[in-house]
């Protein structure tokens, strides 16, 4: 227990460095993930212990960056949970088809997998020329990434298996250009993305929007930031406008989450309630 408890001073320690020097707020996410992801990054940095990260991180903004590439979500894919975007094909996008202009807000969008997906589907609804796609996260190099819109070709070609059960009208690759081993974002789908640093746990509601898609990040999250995260998502929804999780994630037994209602339960959207 003193060997445990002790961890978590350091861990407690490291993150108020984190917040006060580089204000980044990691201290509500999930103490589990953070244990975890923290003693990778020990490992794979080459440092003795906890102890010795803090001191590097404290003083060397370089140190702090790659340790951000094991605090922040990095597993993405194009439309991971094909189910999800099925949903959204079938299901949300005939009553966001009723407004004049749309507004989509990707919250942890990691490398930009997902917005460039959200931007195929629409697309192929109709409904890309009048949308803007916001896509958000706190890791500057996940953002540089997904602005490029830049991707192995090998990841393409198991993406198009995801695409064609989420419902693809034409061929995935109709929607990128393949040059030697990496696969560029077409100039329609990178032109309505907009990617911008933006934190869950700090920042406030930036647009008013009609979805929000925050899939597989609130589970890093613990309860009071989850009810955070959620109270945002509520606010920058437009009246009745639609959350997306992920396949674990849910609003039920969190507070703020009777601000929605279920909209296609097994697919993990919701609806903000009017």
């Amino acid at each position: 227990m003193a060997a445990t408890a002790s961890h978590d001073a350091e861990v407690d320690a490291l993150l108020d460095t984190l917040f006060r020097v580089h204000h980044y707020d990691f201290r509500a996410y999930s103490r589990v993930s953070l244990r975890r992801r923290l003693a990778a990054a020990v490992e794979r940095l080459g440092y003795a212990d906890l102890a010795a990260l803090h001191a590097h991180v404290a003083r060397d903004g370089t140190v702090f960056n790659r340790l951000l590439g094991f605090l922040t979500v990095q597993v993405s894919e194009m439309f991971r949970d094909p189910h999800y975007f099925l949903a959204l094909r079938e299901s949300v996008v005939p009553l966001l088809s009723t407004y004049p202009s749309l507004r989509v807000w990707v919250a942890g969008c990691s490398s930009g997998e997902e917005a460039y997906s959200l931007a195929i589907l629409l697309h192929e609804e109709g409904l890309l020329e009048r949308t803007m796609i916001y896509a958000t996260d706190i890791n500057p190099v996940a953002l540089e990434k997904a602005a490029a819109g830049i991707y192995p070709v090998e990841a393409m070609r198991a993406y198009t298996t995801n695409y064609q059960q989420a419902g693809g009208k034409a061929s995935l690759s109709d929607y990128y250009t393949a040059a030697y081993d990496n696969a560029v974002m077409s100039r329609p789908m990178r032109e309505r993305i907009t990617f911008a640093d933006h934190s869950l746990a700090t920042d406030t509601v930036f647009a008013e929007v009609h979805l929000v898609s925050c899939r597989n990040v609130l589970i890093y999250f613990d309860a009071k930031l989850q009810a955070h995260a959620l109270g945002l998502f509520a606010d920058a929804l437009c009246r009745r406008g639609f959350l997306g999780l992920g396949a674990r994630e849910s609003v039920r037994f969190t507070a703020g989450g009777d601000r929605f209602a279920d909209f296609a339960r097994e697919d993990r959207i919701f609806r903000k309630v009017a």
